[in-house]
């Protein structure tokens, strides 16, 4: 049987994982409607891919391994490493929005690698969909990237993946996706399948399993390999070590099956090999040389992983000590590639990741584990390029209501940000912008704000440059609680006035936490339990009914982008607070002196 191997790619909610699973369907991998690629919980809530997967279907006796990508920037070294494992892209397309930063991205990685994109127009059926003008911008982006006479001879299907549809031309009738899957057989090269050679095995990712351990999830290039056989584990720059492959296992639809051979050209899972990592060459000859390196892309911000030791500390969480916050990163570190921690210090963990996204996916899983920790705010990693002190910088591609790019003009602006282009789209402008990352940390948040929810920020870190000199970011000051005790309907509706509130009435609140922001831009003390003065003097007339604005929903991602850099977010499976790192108002002048 042949095989090809392909991964889907595309830059978020063009319909990745939607094509993958109906795919799956046509192809009686799966029957549930329900059954999709996205199975973690996160995935399904934020409706993005947060990590890449591998599915195959079955079709005219051809096996096609696919590979599901995440199309957030913040995921994209795993993308690159999937594209050095296959054999061609099917490139999604939103037929309405057309190419998008991240479009640009994986396509750009793509065609370095030499592979020859088969682009699929999604969503077709989209009022305002524009394949025709979608088909000419794709055409622009590859002529742009540079691509070869090859590449730019590409094939284009139209499709409605929701509803399992695939068309050769747009007034085809069709009511399956037999056209692309034909695509595939057609325009994708059978794997390479020499079973005679040494058997050589690259990771692309890794998987964990309590029982199992450490997982390898990658391509065969050549020979055969058995469960229970041994092995060399080769590491640039390392001494060869030696190891016994446990299990293994191939992909058909959502599940892994255990076989007892597989062979070149097949995409596998290898368990047994605790010391595994991606890049590593597994071979079953000690002189065999040392498949291509596969680059990992470099963290861009720092933050602390502390102990919560607020008030309300233990109330919530299962895991609270150190030791136990501890395990769970280095458990991360088994799976997590592009994290990076430093365990030195006993009263901190320093983790580093690719952006506030990652950081956040691994915050949230812990808390939904019964962990409770606080973090300190995001900060870039500055280092030494060439001599000269260098930051991370990122290509930020602005969607803007044309009512609203006067304000964001301004705004980038005074974060750093360097126009490179501005151009008209339908009822919005599109603005490009290059912007040091400390620019953009805690941007996203007010981007909405500023855009009433209709703007679209996208980005993408393209390297370190040199550092651009100090960046006013924060226009607002904290709202301290300055007691501790249950806050009063009463007391929010003066508060209100101030700036934006942070929490509603009748919650607990600790003298410290942060309850809202001054408009300001100085910090203020407040109180949030103070009633209403009773007197027993009539009242000339009835009270006013309260009338108090909804708080500012405090999430993860909000909460990085809006501290300070003397706060803390607490952490627990229940609560997300903004707190002072010194609680007492005298503790906080004291600690500013020593500044």
């Amino acid at each position: 049987m042949e095989t090809r191997n392909i991964a889907i790619i595309a830059h978020v909610d063009h319909g990745k994982t939607k094509l993958t699973d109906a795919l799956m369907r046509q192809t009686g991998m799966v029957t549930d409607e329900k059954v999709s690629m996205d199975s973690n919980d996160l995935e399904k809530e934020r409706g993005i891919t947060i990590y890449s997967k591998n599915t195959s279907v079955f079709y005219k006796d051809t096996k096609i391994n696919i590979v599901d990508t995440p199309g957030h920037a913040d995921f994209g070294s795993e993308v690159e490493r999937v594209l050095r494992s296959i054999d061609s892209v099917l490139l999604i397309v939103d037929a309405q929005e057309g190419p998008m930063p991240q479009t640009k991205f994986v396509l750009k990685k793509s065609l370095e690698l030499g592979l020859k994109p088969i682009v699929v127009l999604n969503k077709i059926d989209k009022p305002a969909a524009r394949p025709d003008w979608a088909n000419d911008k794709v055409l622009e982006l590859f002529m742009d990237l540079g691509a070869n006479d090859e590449q730019l001879d590409f094939t284009t299907v139209y499709t409605i993946a929701k509803e399992g549809i695939a068309k050769m031309n747009l007034e085809d009738e069709s009511d399956n996706l037999t056209p692309l899957l034909d695509v595939i057989l057609e325009k994708v090269s059978p794997a390479e399948a020499d079973t005679e050679a040494s058997f050589s095995f690259q990771p692309f990712n890794l998987a964990y399993d309590n029982y199992l351990g450490r997982l390898g999830i990658g391509r065969i290039y050549q020979g055969k390999v058995k469960a229970g056989q041994k092995v060399f584990i080769k590491k640039i720059g390392e001494k060869t070590t030696t190891g016994t492959i446990a299990k293994l296992f191939t992909f058909e639809g959502i599940n892994r099956k255990e076989v007892d051979e597989a062979g070149a050209g097949d995409i596998v899972m290898i368990s047994g090999l605790p010391e595994i990592y991606i890049g590593d060459t597994i071979c079953i000859d000690e002189n065999q040389e040392l498949l291509p390196a596969i680059k990992i892309d470099e963290p861009t911000i720092s933050l602390n992983f502390l102990v919560n030791n607020s008030p309300y500390a233990g109330k919530e969480g299962k895991f609270v000590t150190t030791q136990q916050i501890k395990g769970r990163l280095e458990k991360e570190l088994e799976v997590n590639v592009g994290l990076k921690i430093e365990f030195e210090n006993n009263d901190f963990f320093k983790v580093y990741g690719r952006g506030e996204l990652h950081i956040a996916i691994l915050l949230e899983n812990m808390r939904r584990e019964n962990y409770e920790l606080q973090v300190s705010q995001p900060q870039v990693i500055i280092k030494e390029v060439d001599g000269v002190k260098s930051e991370p910088y990122e290509l930020v591609t602005l969607d803007i209501p044309e009512e609203f790019a006067g304000t964001v003009i301004e705004k980038m602006s005074k974060r750093k940000g360097q126009m490179i282009s501005m151009q008209p789209e339908q009822n919005h402008t599109r603005v490009v912008y290059e912007i040091p990352t400390r620019g953009l940390l805690g941007y996203k948040n007010e981007f909405t704000v500023d855009t009433r929810g209709e703007g679209i920020l996208c980005s993408e870190v393209i390297g370190f440059k040199p550092v651009a000199g100090e960046i006013k970011k924060r226009d607002v000051g904290s709202m301290i609680s300055g007691v501790a005790g249950k806050v009063l309907g009463y007391a929010l509706a003066n508060l209100q006035e101030r700036g934006v509130l942070y929490v509603k009435a009748n919650v607990e609140v600790y003298e410290g936490q942060v309850i809202g922001n001054t408009a300001k831009g100085q910090d203020m003390t407040v109180n949030p339990i103070k009633g209403k003065q009773l007197t027993n003097m009539p009242a000339s007339g009835t009270d006013d009914a309260l009338a108090l604005i909804p708080p500012m929903d405090l999430t993860l991602e909000r909460g990085m982008e809006v501290m300070s850099e003397d706060e803390y977010l607490e952490i627990t499976p229940k609560s997300i607070r903004l707190r002072k790192q010194q609680l007492t108002e005298t503790d906080r002048v004291r600690a500013g002196r020593k500044k």
